[in-house]
């Protein structure tokens, strides 16, 4: 075979030598490029030599686009970049962290925090395995995930990407990269990116480094730590992804010490790349170099010249690509960025390509089609969600637990929005980037499994906001209240007060006033509970964000199986004590790290 880059008995390295050697400086930086679907035309990707291409916030064919649909689309961009002179096939990024979350249809596991608090590192990577077989069905080969965030301040909006506030916690979490990828055999190289097969996507641990560490909390802030510190809390899990095999690391829009990770030549190429011996690629995230000054996009030709010379990769432009490519270019031949530069990050890129077997397989597998969203995948998600809840009261008299619930009772009082409201269960990044409430795709809300879990002739009564007058007429023999937060991501969930929104604290207090209460929490992070208000609840129960599969809630409160889940997070008394976590010596939390309690009222 004349071209040693598409014999797939060659080896991977040769294959990169050989490729790398034929292409031109235009189809290098071409590779070096991910832009958004909306903006990929077919001459665009054939022409550019178009690298990789990405859904940006959940940009999808079309609302409530299925499967198969996707799988269309992938494969047209796909068959694009096979026309283009060498033939290199896609990378197509979406952000699938709690399953295949963009995909009408798809399974949709609890949020990392959630997951966090089951402390099942094998549940864990089985949610991997499910992932990657549901975002493999639409032809998609590359997931930004996992976040392997520390998330140091529950006021910061992407507490929930976090498995939790402990080092140790989220290094065991990590377990969702050989879910994702696969399992290096024996004697594999190490740190090498790997990838096992057709039904397995390309991970991207994320994001490089101290995004959960940032000052009180604000998205996008800045860390201030000594080296020491950074590499002892949040640089310790990224070197378990890459003992994996993780093939791409996606860099932090945070600053630490003030300096951008977009362009710490120090972090990205130094540490990463040198001390830890990283060899996929770095990605920076969406719109990245765009922030380094103000306003928002200005001086791009300096913000590429740090970024690139700093270590990054691949850009995820995603809609400028034009104005990228021409400044690109243009530093390069003016010397401003090496050409060695420019080939080492194009031979990662390509080496992942290689290992992820895209230029043998870069069409959609549609026998996958099957398995997105099947019983044994919802199965699965119900499991995750029972093993998630944490059980931190039962009962008013610790020796009378409350917990489980009688499932013949006469008439039951259910109340909140949260308990009939699939998109507020599923919190952001599902369907859209920020997320929406409503039957925004198939599941069982916590409503509907409480009628499907009680008895024939057990009343249920829904009321989203009860007044007096609901219990001036009837009796109930207990109520399940369910409050929390609405969806929101990134910045958008940035909080400084941490109360329960949308009135939880009121409804609380007027159906626990007249009503033994269940309180069950959906929310991405530790809320602020009033003192008072916690002393009304006859049980409370942190349910965090958890998915499609709403039954595998009914399945604990009920008593069909026991309360695993421990907290992954200090949950706080007031939020002037924050940032708190387990370390620090004045350690006075309403619930500490790592508390959790049976229906037995033991501690777990």
């Amino acid at each position: 075979m004349d071209f040693v880059y598409k014999n797939p008995s060659a080896l991977i390295e040769e294959r990169v030598k050989d490729l790398l050697s034929r292409m031109t400086l235009e189809e290098k930086i071409g590779q070096m490029t991910q832009i958004e679907r909306s903006v990929a035309t077919p001459s665009v990707i054939t022409d550019l030599s178009i690298g990789s291409i990405l859904s940006v916030g959940g940009s999808a064919p079309f609302e409530d686009a299925p499967s198969e649909a996707w799988a269309d689309m992938v494969d047209g961009f796909q068959k694009a970049a096979l026309e283009s002179r060498l033939g290199i096939p896609l990378l197509y990024g979406v952000d699938a962290i709690h399953g295949n979350n963009n995909v009408y249809g798809a399974t949709i596991f609890p949020q990392n925090v959630g997951l966090g608090a089951t402390r099942d590192a094998d549940l864990v990577q089985k949610i991997g395995i499910v992932t990657a077989l549901e975002v493999r069905a639409c032809g998609i080969n590359y997931t930004f995930a996992p976040c392997v965030a520390v998330c140091r301040d529950p006021r910061w909006g992407r507490c929930y990407e976090s498995y939790g506030e402990d080092t140790e916690l989220i290094k065991k979490m990590t377990s969702i990269v050989t879910g994702l990828q696969g399992k290096p055999p024996p004697g594999y190289p190490q740190n090498y990116p790997f990838l096992s097969g057709r039904d397995k996507v390309v991970a991207c641990a994320k994001h490089f480094v101290g995004d959960g560490g940032t000052d009180r909390g604000i998205n996008e802030g800045n860390t201030i730590s000594s080296y020491d510190d950074l590499e002892r809390i949040h640089i310790a899990p990224y070197i378990d992804c890459i003992s994996q095999g993780v093939c791409t690391v996606m860099a932090s829009y945070s600053k630490w010490n003030g300096s951008h990770l977009h362009s710490s030549h120090f972090l990205l190429t130094e540490v990463l790349k040198g001390k830890l011996g990283f060899k996929g690629f770095v990605i920076s995230d969406s719109e990245g170099l765009d922030r380094f000054f103000h306003p928002h996009g200005s001086n791009y030709d300096q913000s590429i010249l740090a970024a690139i010379n700093a270590g990054i990769d691949m850009v995820m432009v995603p809609f400028r690509y034009q104005l990228f490519l021409d400044h690109l270019k243009y530093l390069v031949e003016s010397g401003e960025i090496p050409l060695t530069r420019i080939d080492d990050a194009v031979e990662r890129i390509l080496r992942v390509k290689f290992v992820s077997g895209a230029f043998e397989n870069p069409l959609s597998d549609r026998s996958l089609l099957d398995t997105v969203g099947c019983d044994q995948h919802r199965e699965l998600a119900r499991e995750a969600v029972r093993k998630s809840l944490v059980l931190l009261k039962n009962g008013k008299d610790v020796t009378k637990p409350f917990l489980p619930l009688d499932r013949k009772a006469k008439r039951i009082l259910v109340a909140g929005k949260h308990a009939d409201d699939l998109g507020f269960q599923c919190g952001g990044w599902t369907k859209t980037w920020e997320g929406m409430g409503g039957r925004i795709t198939i599941g069982t809300t916590i409503l509907e499994a409480i009628k499907d879990a009680v008895g024939g002739e057990t009343e249920v009564v829904y009321e989203e906001n009860p007044s007096s007058d609901t219990f001036a007429s009837q009796d109930f023999s207990y109520s399940i209240v369910v409050v929390g937060e609405p969806p929101y991501c990134e910045s958008g969930g940035d909080r400084q007060d941490l109360r329960i929104p949308l009135g939880g604290e009121e409804l609380i207090s007027l159906v626990a006033d007249r009503v033994p209460t269940l309180v069950i929490l959906i929310s991405g992070r530790p809320l602020y509970i009033e003192p008072s208000i916690l002393e009304k609840m006859d049980a409370f129960v942190a349910a965090w964000l958890p998915g499609t599969e709403g039954t595998g809630i009914t399945d604990v409160i009920f008593g069909d199986f026991e309360f695993h889940g421990r907290l992954p997070m200090t949950w706080f008394r007031s939020v002037d004590q924050l940032p708190l976590h387990q370390e620090q010596n004045s350690y006075e939390p309403l619930f500490p790290f790592g508390y959790g309690l049976t229906s037995k009222n033991k501690v777990l």
